[in-house]
């Protein structure tokens, strides 16, 4: 008897779980940017800072330009999610981030941030986001999108605006349209800030080198000098190794290609893959030096764990780790550039510029290009 109530309940269990949709796979980039401190962790800056590269119709909850001061340690950009089907179909997605919050997205979403009880420790949704810690410490942010439809061979219009965007280059993929309401995209998009370690330490030395320890399927060591280009291309990372400063001889057509093939050896697509790599072209090669690396999976559904019901037949989640660098020739390029008074100079290290300037004991300053130079 005890065992057919057995079987019964989990009959029962098992009815009230969506089943995989076998015609639904899903594929997701994104890139999780941080700054190295000085003992190698990854440092507290100002993780909204230069927020003013999205379309007027990405909803932002009053978190862009610079509206909270957030102590993060991470900065989530872009990610954008694809949806891929032989059918039409219906899904829920949910998101959440740990010991973060998210601050732009679209199409529409339920914005939702879960807050620690200081007194039972249980979690509890708040209403607003008027109880958020600045630090962002026992909280958890979500988006939560309902009624997803994927319409495969679907011809819907995509809202465009006159200002020019790294968001429109996501578009270029296979992907399925997807409508939410009144409301039609080629993917999900979001972003967010938090404060959590990173899978890598990098602790950069006198003489250029860095030391890197950690996990990570590819590793590269990127330096840009006034336009002139080298990296190192470090591979797989299992453990902890050094990398001797690049030379200033490479290509960026080289560099791109190898990036290209690690996303796709990772998961992705080649048309998603180009996109991420366009999307991203003007700030992952931009004057500084840092580590370029991709997380393992199970790093990235730690940090941001996802939810989608149907739950897909296949998913592939690819993002990309820029830790910034504080090196030897980045203190000695900006506080020449401070002792002449060369904001130009200054300027080109844009959303840095805080944590490089805290690094040389000089107060920081806002100094955000336009997006259109970016």
């Amino acid at each position: 008897m005890k065992a057919l109530v057995f079987l019964a309940a989990a009959f029962l269990t098992a009815a009230t779980i969506p089943p995989p949709d076998s015609g639904l796979t899903v594929h997701e980039w994104g890139t999780f940017t941080s700054v190295a401190a000085a003992d190698g962790s990854a440092a507290e800056w100002f993780t909204l800072g230069c927020g003013d590269d999205l379309p007027k119709f990405v909803n932002e909850r009053d978190f862009r330009h610079s509206k909270f001061s957030l102590g993060g340690t991470v900065r989530m950009e872009t990610p954008v999610m694809y949806f891929y089907s032989s059918h039409e179909i219906t899904a829920d997605v949910k998101v959440s981030f740990p010991n973060g919050v998210m601050t732009e997205w679209y199409p529409r979403a339920d914005f939702q941030l879960y807050l620690k009880n200081r007194f039972s420790g249980n979690m509890y949704l708040s209403p607003s986001n008027s109880g958020m810690n600045p630090k962002m410490t026992n909280q958890t942010g979500a988006l939560e999108w309902k009624s997803v439809t994927v319409q495969p061979g679907g011809t819907s219009a995509f809202p465009v605006e006159s200002a020019p965007s790294r968001y429109y280059a996501a578009r270029a993929t296979d992907a399925a349209p997807l409508t939410i309401g009144n409301q039609h995209e080629k993917f999900l998009f979001y972003r967010g800030v938090a404060n959590i370690p990173v899978p890598l330490t990098a602790l950069a030395n006198d003489d250029g080198s860095v030391e890197v320890a950690g996990r990570a399927p590819l590793l590269v060591l990127f330096e840009n000098r006034g336009g002139a280009l080298g990296y190192r291309n470090a591979g797989t990372i299992d453990g902890a190794m050094k990398l001797a400063r690049p030379q200033l001889n490479s290509s960026i057509v080289s560099l791109k290609a190898d990036l290209e093939s690690a996303l796709i050896a990772q998961g992705l697509f080649p048309k998603e893959a180009a996109a991420m790599i366009d999307t991203w072209r003007d700030s992952w090669f931009e004057e500084g030096s840092r580590l370029i690396y991709i997380l393992p999976q199970s790093a990235v559904d730690a940090m941001l764990p996802l939810e989608i019901t149907p739950s897909p037949a296949k998913t592939a989640r690819v993002f990309v780790g820029r830790i910034e660098l504080i090196t030897p020739e980045t203190k000695r390029i900006v506080k020449d550039a401070m002792g002449r008074g060369d904001l130009h100079t200054i300027a080109a290290y844009q959303r840095f510029q805080d944590p490089i300037l805290k690094s040389i004991g000089e107060a920081p300053r806002a100094a955000c290009a336009p997006a259109s130079q970016r």
